[in-house]
């Protein structure tokens, strides 16, 4: 994949600096590669392209200056007029520790605030990563919306390793 390039050409030229933009139909295929390829290897939850396509106005990426080659994606889900959570982050692997998380992170909250959301949070295995931005551990039962709308139909529901987190806005 080229997505490195990406990320070195950007120390060349302001030119060629990486995109951060809605996701497009032309990149569904791309996401649902990337993010399943995690979900392979148990790591986050796979999504079908019907998943992907039906709530594709949630996602964000990050791309190549051409807006072709994806280095990754992540989603704003909107719960309720005050609550929506951060999910499905991918980055590919090979732009991994090249900022392209922290653009999709910065992206997805800046998009929060602008809607009025007053409060975001996430699952993860990498809570350091989210600390950097202001999110903080939280039990999982504090998020009844969440839990019983869509962890219950998870394959993880009763065994769920990952970590809760939140971020008033």
């Amino acid at each position: 994949m080229a997505s490195s390039s990406i990320l070195e050409k950007n120390q060349e030229s302001s030119d060629r600096i990486p995109m951060v933009r809605k996701a497009a139909l032309s990149d569904v295929e791309q996401m649902h590669r990337l993010i399943n390829s995690y979900a392979s290897q148990g790591v986050m939850l796979p999504k079908t392209l019907l998943q992907l396509y039906e709530n594709l106005r949630d996602y964000t990426v990050v791309t190549d200056p051409q807006g072709k080659e994806l280095a990754g994606c992540g989603a704003l889900h909107i719960y309720w007029e005050n609550l929506a959570e951060i999910r499905a982050l991918a980055v590919a692997p090979d732009t991994a520790k090249r900022g392209v998380g922290s653009m999709m992170v910065t992206a997805l909250i800046k998009e929060a605030r602008s809607m009025g959301i007053a409060r975001v949070f996430l699952f993860t295995y990498v809570p350091d990563f989210f600390a950097r931005f202001g999110f903080m551990k939280t039990d999982h039962s504090s998020m009844p919306l969440k839990v019983f709308n869509e962890c219950f139909q998870c394959p993880k529901f009763n065994t769920c390793d990952e970590i809760a987190m939140v971020m008033d806005l």
